[in-house]
């Protein structure tokens, strides 16, 4: 059974694929469209993205349920999980439009973040892929929540970036966590990736995704909430881990 994590990054999407422990190395590879994934002939049995899937209609205070779980779980990396804007503001092409439109569609009123706003394109790619189907296989996960599961559900007490730079310590950290949960990252089959195509921390956080692609398949996930809302779609709001 193959399974996979992936996780945006500057040229697109870094994904790892891999079979579990007792498969061979995990292999990365860099994609500029997700869909790519379909016409593999490899197509991974569980595919999680570091990307929300399910936007709701209204845009709530602190984002869906399934972010402020998250964040009450993160401790100090809480700020890693972004709110999810409505449905509605995807639309747009203009941050200021698309802060107009999540106004229109939140109670009490708010925009959007800047950070959120640049990943709007990849939020599309990921919407065009999801539904209540493939959604079967199709999995929002998140990097930080994944290490917070290896970490024995505790708070990392380091950040992975400072003042948006790669911090190795870290690194050093969620790598050793890696590790330490079972997943080979001492073995990841990788390109030379260019740094301004793929970061450091863009492929840790695909293998963490990788990680809990394979706790999904073994049924073995933590999901986010325990009873997950559904958008007008008809698409489950959830985290898992």
């Amino acid at each position: 059974m193959i399974v996979a994590g992936a996780d945006g990054c500057p040229a697109g999407w870094v994904l790892v694929l891999w079979q579990g422990p007792e498969g061979p190395p995990p292999q990365a590879r860099l994609m500029k469209k997700l869909s790519e994934v379909l016409t593999w002939d490899e197509r991974p049995a569980f595919l999680a993205v570091d990307m929300p899937i399910g936007l709701p209609e209204k845009a709530e205070r602190g984002g869906r349920l399934c972010e402020r779980e998250a964040r009450a779980r993160l401790g100090q990396r809480q700020s890693s999980v972004f709110s999810t804007p409505a449905r509605a503001a995807l639309a747009a092409e203009e941050f200021q439009e698309a802060c107009r439109l999540n106004r229109a569609h939140s109670d009490p009123p708010r925009g959007v973040s800047k950070q959120c706003f640049n990943i709007f394109p990849k939020i599309r790619e990921l919407a065009a892929l999801a539904t209540p189907e493939t959604q079967s296989w199709l999995r929002e996960c998140h990097p930080e929540l994944a290490f917070w599961a290896m970490n024995g559900e505790m708070p990392l007490h380091l950040p992975k970036k400072v003042k948006n730079a790669p911090a190795e310590p870290g690194l050093a950290l969620r790598r050793g966590l890696l590790e330490k949960a079972g997943f080979p990252l001492t073995q990841l089959r990788a390109p030379a990736f260019k740094r301004k195509d793929v970061g450091k921390d863009d492929i840790l956080d695909a293998c963490a995704c990788t990680w809990s692609a394979w706790r999904m398949s073994q049924g073995a996930e933590i999901r986010l909430p325990a009873e997950p809302r559904f958008n007008a779609e008809g698409l489950r709001m959830e985290i898992s881990a």
